[in-house]
């Protein structure tokens, strides 16, 4: 074989390399941090009282933020916020407001959304996987859907609900879930109520041991209140339990009434 017919061989041999190489897809990048594996929070979570607030929820609180502390079955008396600053027309409707008000047939089984729902004294299951988180409330049978699969909220006109829309990110080992499109409901259970505005975002984290789910959720709602609130939460790992059916009966608030 000639040099000049080598060299032809050889530029021709490279071609092919080359196309065959341009035919195998390259791989994917994939950061350090998408391969730390996230904590697993699934399983059935019954809510843990007497858990003090955690530094490292309470330390990313936006600035101008009060910590209510009304979690669980406790609540606050009339015309006592935590430190919310209701605008003028909210705290004038909070003040008007009666418990009589919500005793009616329409509105005795009505669910108030997550804002208020979340710490209730009512346990919940959470659902892990890969592209959304699924957790399941006891308290009014709520099912909150968590999109982590990079998606956004939809546009302003899209419905809104008691759950609204959330998505989640992870950062380390905590889930932090943005919600938005939640629907008009109630904040402290004495008349101050949100409206469809209002913006939540949780972060959730386990305890060093692993069996405690902390959170704190954090809500500003620019309609009704000049500044900021937020309640932090904490439930307990109980292996082998489940939410019930919540199975609302209206006619208690007319048993209500005729005491």
């Amino acid at each position: 074989m000639t040099g000049r017919a080598r060299r032809a061989t050889a530029i021709g041999c490279a071609c092919a390399a080359l196309a065959c190489a341009a035919m195998i897809p390259a791989a994917p990048h994939v950061s350090l941090a998408a391969q730390v594996p996230s904590p697993d929070f699934s399983g059935f979570w019954a809510p843990a009282r007497g858990v003090p607030p955690v530094r490292a929820l309470v330390d990313r609180l936006a600035p101008d933020t009060v910590l209510l502390n009304d979690a669980g079955a406790a609540e606050f008396p009339r015309g006592e916020f935590g430190g919310l600053k209701p605008r003028a027309a909210a705290l004038d409707a909070a003040l008007k407001w009666t418990s009589q008000d919500d005793m009616v047939l329409s509105k005795a089984c009505e669910p108030p959304s997550i804002v208020y729902s979340m710490q209730g004294p009512f346990p919940l299951e959470i659902y892990q996987g890969t592209d959304l988180v699924v957790f399941k409330l006891e308290y009014f049978d709520l099912v909150r859907i968590i999109f982590t699969d990079g998606r956004p909220h939809p546009p302003p006109e899209a419905p809104h609900s008691k759950v609204g829309h959330s998505t989640g990110r992870w950062e380390g080992g905590t889930l932090v879930v943005d919600t938005t499109h939640l629907s008009a409901s109630t904040i402290t259970n004495n008349g101050l109520g949100h409206s469809d505005r209002v913006h939540v975002i949780e972060r959730f984290m386990l305890d060093a041991d692993g069996q405690t789910l902390l959170a704190t959720q954090e809500f500003d709602d620019p309609d009704v209140l000049e500044n900021r609130g937020a309640r932090f939460m904490a439930w307990t790992r109980r292996p082998g339990q489940y939410v019930f059916p919540y199975e609302c009966d209206p006619s208690f608030a007319v048993e209500f009434l005729e005491r």
